[in-house]
């Protein structure tokens, strides 16, 4: 199989957030894709096959196991095809097992593609939210994520969370934000231990639940955001309802075959 490596949601190489894509014919054992996944040691490795109704098959597998959605290894994926598989294409459709079809679109600035909203449940803010993060946020939302709301950006760059501590909170990943400076309308950053992944430089998919809460916060629907990681990467949101579409660029850092030796 042909295997690529993209930075996403940046347009600097070394930058975003890295994600491996398998471009296959067919599908392999997931216990080798989980393999992979774990040898390419990136928050997630994609797999995407194409269908004969011209769609493509997308899964995710993080260190820690399969996961139900990914944003940045979408855009990574989309980039890809795109790129060298669809290049007179301007939408991808993809079929994934859990959250049904996404749609990837080729702009102008960027890739394009609509993701279902997360929820915004309220939850008490508990001590060991406080402990972990080494600050009370003053708010806190549940979905698939956890959601920490803060007073301010430098409270969320300077973080330094307890890996112990966060992987008591619960949720697949875990953000953090607070109303963002420099032209920024939120800044976050994400955290998954439960994925084995101590922070996650860049996330599409915690921003499925970040974007709606600062759309409702500011009254507005496009939402500029920027993930504080030390890779860093923007994220541009507009709120539609019960869909979030998110805009992001990426750029190829390498590109292979990858024979694979199985016992």
């Amino acid at each position: 199989m042909k295997q690529y490596i993209v930075d996403a949601f940046t347009d600097k190489l070394f930058k975003g957030n890295q994600a491996a894509v398998c471009v296959m014919e067919k599908w392999i054992p997931d216990d080798l894709m989980q393999n992979i996944a774990i040898e390419n040691n990136f928050s997630e490795t994609a797999f995407t096959v194409k269908n004969s109704d011209g769609c493509y098959d997308l899964r995710w597998f993080a260190l820690g196991g399969e996961i139900d959605f990914c944003g940045h290894a979408t855009l990574g994926t989309s980039f890809v095809l795109f790129s060298f598989y669809e290049k007179k294409s301007s939408t991808i459709v993809f079929h994934t097992r859990q959250k049904g079809d996404f749609i990837a679109k080729r702009k102008e600035k960027g890739i394009t593609m609509s993701f279902p909203a997360f929820s915004l449940k309220p939850v008490p803010v508990t001590d060991l939210m406080t402990k972990a993060f080494g600050a009370k946020p003053k708010e806190a939302f549940f979905d698939r994520d956890l959601l920490c709301v803060f007073d301010s950006v430098d409270s969320i760059k300077n973080m330094s969370p307890s890996e112990k501590d966060l992987k008591e909170l619960g949720g697949t990943c875990i953000g953090v934000t607070a109303k963002g400076d420099d032209g920024f309308d939120c800044v976050s950053r994400v955290f998954a231990p439960q994925l084995n992944i101590y922070e996650d430089p860049v996330t599409g998919s915690t921003h499925c639940m970040i974007a709606p809460y600062w759309s409702s916060v500011l009254g507005k629907r496009n939402i500029k955001a920027f993930q504080a990681s030390k890779r860093e990467g923007v994220l541009l949101c507009e709120v539609n309802g019960e869909s979030v579409s998110i805009t992001g660029n990426a750029v190829l850092f390498s590109s292979c075959e990858l024979n694979v030796a199985i016992d």
